[in-house]
């Protein structure tokens, strides 16, 4: 059974930095292409960036220069580095590998 479990999220200043993480259990991520998502209250659930089997990671323009995703093999996990937040990150992210996903954690960014 794979299971997914983001965890990193708070709350941090505008222009503060966070760093997620996505536990994977049941599945080896350096095999698999994976996603972080986010959704805001009330909006749809976005890609915001990935990471491919091969490593080579793909960012949204949202993401672009700010996000960082990368992978640690030896724990399984795969993390987005965000720094220089802004309100309008403020969502619950989520990871995903395939058709499953984890519970998402909660980022919100106000003064």
């Amino acid at each position: 059974q794979v299971q997914l479990e983001e965890s990193g999220g708070g709350l941090v200043q505008p222009g503060g930095s966070l760093r997620l993480s996505c536990s994977a259990s049941g599945i080896i991520v350096s095999n698999n292409p994976m996603g972080w998502y986010r959704q805001p209250p009330g909006k749809q659930r976005d890609l915001v960036a990935g990471i491919a089997r091969d490593g080579r990671p793909v960012y949204t323009d949202s993401a672009k220069g700010r996000f960082t995703v990368f992978r640690d093999s030896a724990k399984n996990t795969v993390y987005l580095q965000m720094n220089s937040l802004q309100p309008e990150d403020s969502a619950v992210y989520y990871c995903s590998i395939g058709d499953t996903w984890g519970q998402g954690t909660l980022v919100t960014i106000s003064s």
